[in-house]
């Protein structure tokens, strides 16, 4: 299986498969095929709770295709968000923490759980969750504005704003904090930050998802309609 990502920061993935070859896509990824493909639509692994949580608070959708290639073959893949897609190499003992609705797809091999301290407890802020990634292959993000690879050695120590962050190494530590005191948080944009502690890289995107949605007036338009709030590209505002 061979991959580039083209035309960023509109991004696409263009996968060049072989006979025999499958990975798996997000609910609606797919741009383009060529070749034959035998499509298998199915509920994300693990059991009923577990995907529930993935699907309600993850922002990940409940369904996946996987594309099996007959022959050789193309596909192209995207994510709603306006930016870079990037390419994590999954190993066994050296996963990562990834931001909800930033997964595009992924070969055999990796999975996204929830079952972990972080998501459980709902550290990075009362907007949004993260996943975390474990096993081995090849997995793909796209996220809102270019993306920021960020490598810190063991004990090296970088602060990012809740909604930039990205996708950090599972061998890293990380805590949140608030940024500022009260007269910071109200008056000065900042909120929730997470302090992540090195070794391993940390992938945090230039633009703001929250800020985006305030421009258009998304959030003002929604409180007229719905408490709910609006979810967008795996955040939930409101």
């Amino acid at each position: 299986m061979k991959f580039q990502i083209l035309k960023e920061p509109m991004a696409i993935l263009d996968v060049e498969m072989s006979s025999g070859e499958k990975i798996t896509a997000e609910s609606g990824a797919m741009v383009y095929m060529k070749g034959e493909f035998e499509i298998k639509t199915r509920t994300r692994e693990g059991g009923l709770f577990k995907k529930i949580k993935v699907t309600a608070l993850g922002g990940e959708s409940f369904f996946v295709n996987d594309y099996v290639a007959h022959g050789d073959c193309s596909l192209g893949l995207t994510g709603p968000p306006l930016g870079d897609i990037i390419h994590l190499d999954v190993r066994p003992n050296s996963g990562f923490i990834v931001q909800s609705g930033s997964y595009v797809a992924s070969t055999q091999g990796v999975m996204l759980d929830t079952q972990w301290q972080g998501f459980t407890k709902g550290l990075f802020g009362s907007e949004f969750f993260m996943l975390k990634a474990t096993g081995q292959g090849d997995m793909f993000l796209n996220a809102y504005g270019g993306i920021i690879q960020k490598d810190l050695a063991a004990g090296e120590k970088l602060t990012i704003d809740n909604y930039h962050l990205v996708a950090l190494s599972d061998q890293a530590t990380y805590k949140v904090n608030k940024v500022g005191g009260m007269k910071t948080t109200l008056l000065g944009g900042e909120g929730l930050a997470t302090e992540v502690t090195g070794p391993g890289p940390v992938y945090f995107q230039t633009k703001n998802i929250r800020e985006f949605i305030d421009l258009l007036g998304i959030g003002q338009r929604s409180e007229t309609t719905s408490n709910s709030g609006v979810s967008f590209g795996g955040f939930r505002i409101g």
